[in-house]
Parts: C-alpha cells; sequence; structure tokens
C-alpha cells in the first residue's frame, strides 16, 4: 500500500510559478511510477506529467511541456511538480498518483493513462488569476 499527500497548492496571477510536493508512504517508494494528473470543474481528469520507476524518464501533457517540470527525491519519498509561467487554463486540483508493475513489464507501461495507476491522493488546488 502507498499513501500519497500533495500540497504546495495557492492561489497565483497568471504567469507565476508554484511548485507542489507529493509525500509518498512505503520502504519501495523508487520501484514505483508517479504522475500527476489534474482536474478543473466540469472537466474530465487530464495527465500533466510522469516519471518511470527510479525517475530516469519524464512524460508530459502537450498543455504542460515546456512549462512544468517533475522530478524525484527518492531518499524523502517525495514527488514534485514545478509549474512554472501559469495560465488562468491551469487552475485545477492537481493530484498525484503512483502505479507498480515488474520491471521485465516496465517498457509496456501507458503513463499517460489513469489506469496505470493504482494509488491516489487527495489532491491541492491551484488557482490561476488572469
Amino acid at each position: 500500500q502507498v499513501q500519497l499527500v500533495e500540497s504546495g497548492g495557492g492561489l497565483v496571477q497568471a504567469g507565476g510559478s508554484l511548485r507542489l510536493s507529493c509525500e509518498a508512504s512505503g520502504r519501495t517508494f523508487s520501484t514505483y511510477h508517479m504522475g500527476w494528473f489534474r482536474q478543473a470543474p466540469g472537466k474530465e481528469r487530464e495527465f500533466v506529467a510522469a516519471l518511470s520507476r527510479g525517475g530516469t524518464k519524464a512524460y508530459y501533457g502537450d498543455s504542460v511541456k515546456g512549462r512544468f517540470t517533475i522530478s524525484i527525491d527518492n531518499a524523502e519519498n517525495t514527488v514534485f511538480l514545478q509549474l512554472n509561467g501559469l495560465k488562468p487554463e491551469d487552475t485545477a486540483v492537481y493530484v498525484c498518483a503512483a502505479g507498480w508493475r515488474p520491471r521485465f513489464k516496465s517498457d509496456s507501461i501507458n503513463y499517460y493513462d489513469q489506469g496505470e495507476y493504482a494509488y491516489w491522493g487527495q489532491g491541492t488546488q491551484v488557482t490561476v488569476s488572469s
């Protein structure tokens, strides 16, 4: 079992920055692939970014490429999402997620698919004013 707790959300003006954190429980944190999704009111949940197990490779949604950066601190069991150049359309609840597959099946993971993640946090609100 993995428990995820997000923090770092808030209200920011357009063009500003925020850094979200996701702290995970569990001693095998480094074997999980980690992701961030977001959901705005009235919209479906959207993929934002993900890291493969061990943080060796990053994946980003088209709407955030070049502005957001996902990173990991395995020693602290924490995943970060740096949000730069924020826009009003980035307003959403940002949710951290974790999934696990055996290493020999890692190449078949679709990081953009919510179904690849078994564990979810409660989310943190990001609001960007114009």
